[in-house]
């Protein structure tokens, strides 16, 4: 019964290496992945079971892993090369992040022909 358990065990860590390698590898991978040892699969009042995921306020697409814990993964993509006259502007609503001009955020920082950037030494546009 001993070697049963373990058996068990072992099934359950490696579905959970896989799933963790699975939530990994989604698109961006600068997304960032926790993982919460004993944490509840419960969300807003709501149970959830093995492989079971959610959406959180805090954009995490958290999954459950019982009996193990949760492991949740950032879904935004943080945009990483934008020139410095940009920023990126996040929206927690959506869940998204759009990079605009610092100097008019209701414009979007977009690639021009005099703009060449995401070399270093690129020239700041006047």
């Amino acid at each position: 019964s001993m070697a049963m358990q373990a058996q068990k065990m072992r099934c359950a860590w490696g579905r959970l290496c896989l799933l963790l390698s699975l939530l990994l590898q989604l698109p961006g991978s600068q997304a960032k992945c926790y993982f919460q040892a004993k944490a509840p699969c419960e969300y807003e009042g709501k149970q959830f079971s093995l492989g079971e995921s959610w959406l959180s306020t805090n954009c995490l697409l958290c999954t459950c892993l019982h009996p193990i814990g949760v492991g949740c993964c950032e879904t935004t993509q943080h945009p990483i090369d934008f020139p410095d006259w940009c920023e990126a502007h996040y929206d927690s609503q959506t869940c998204q992040i759009s990079v605009v001009q610092k100097a008019n955020p209701s414009l979007p920082c977009v690639k021009s022909v005099e703009h060449e950037w995401g070399s270093a030494g690129t020239p700041e546009p006047l």
